[in-house]
């Protein structure tokens, strides 16, 4: 199977913004709070291995996801299944993870939302890419 590389690449960058965006100005301290994640723990972290390992991560899902995807894929149907992926797959399973270990449902919401949306653009960007 072909891959479509630069889709890939974009869709891996997208994510990884979004992330930065979801994760920072929209819902950092609500995060930090229901994550039990202190601001010396942020200070505290590796930046190389985090956004590195964020970025590489995200390119592992996207091109995961590509071949889910395969070739004949428009942009409406890319992002119906990057959010049914996103939510039906990805914020289910954590949803289970997070009941038995108790985690708060702040946390859940945060973290569905963003793999959720997350899904949703990879799919749309992949679908819409020729």
């Amino acid at each position: 199977m072909d891959l479509n590389w630069f889709a890939i690449l974009a869709a891996a960058l997208s994510a990884f913004f979004l992330g930065g965006l979801w994760y920072s100005v929209l819902f950092a301290r609500p995060w930090q709070r229901a994550a039990g994640v202190s601001d010396e723990q942020i200070r505290a972290s590796n930046p190389v291995v985090l956004f590195g390992g964020a970025f590489v991560l995200s390119l592992v899902a996207s091109a995961a996801f590509a071949v889910f995807l395969g070739p004949e894929i428009n942009l409406a149907t890319g992002a119906l299944y990057g959010f049914t992926a996103g939510l039906c797959w990805v914020t289910a399973s954590l949803g289970i993870t997070y009941l038995f270990e108790s985690r708060p449902l702040a946390l859940f919401l945060i973290n569905g939302g963003y793999q959720t949306l997350q899904y949703t653009l990879i799919g749309a960007i992949l679908g819409a890419w020729p």
